[in-house]
């Protein structure tokens, strides 16, 4: 299981990126590189298995099964992301509560 560090570090590079694509086409608007980090979230999860910042530092989100996501588990998963709360709240196993409520867990690689 993906311990804090790693977790945050790619979620670093994944609003880094966000940022410098907002910076890029929409002069760095903050709603618009909320935008594009949740497209990026949505879009990477399920193709390769995390988010660029997550393959970056060697995790990768997956099913509790340890089967494929699908597509409505990170839509649920980024949408509470995208909240921060939830991702601010974590269970005794570190895994947080957008990805208890998502049905995912987030693995190293």
């Amino acid at each position: 299981m993906a311990r804090p560090g790693r977790r945050i570090l790619g979620l670093i590079i994944d609003w880094a990126i966000a940022s410098l694509l907002s910076f890029a086409f929409f002069h760095y608007d903050s709603w618009a590189t909320l935008a594009v980090f949740a497209v990026l979230q949505y879009l990477f999860i399920p193709t390769i298995g995390g988010s660029i910042g997550h393959r970056i530092v060697g995790l990768r989100v997956v099913a509790l099964s340890g089967t494929w996501v699908g597509l409505w588990r990170p839509l649920v998963r980024t949408v509470l992301l995208c909240v921060v709360v939830p991702a601010l709240v974590w269970d005794s196993d570190q895994r947080g509560f957008h990805d208890k409520v998502a049905g995912t867990i987030l693995i190293r690689s």
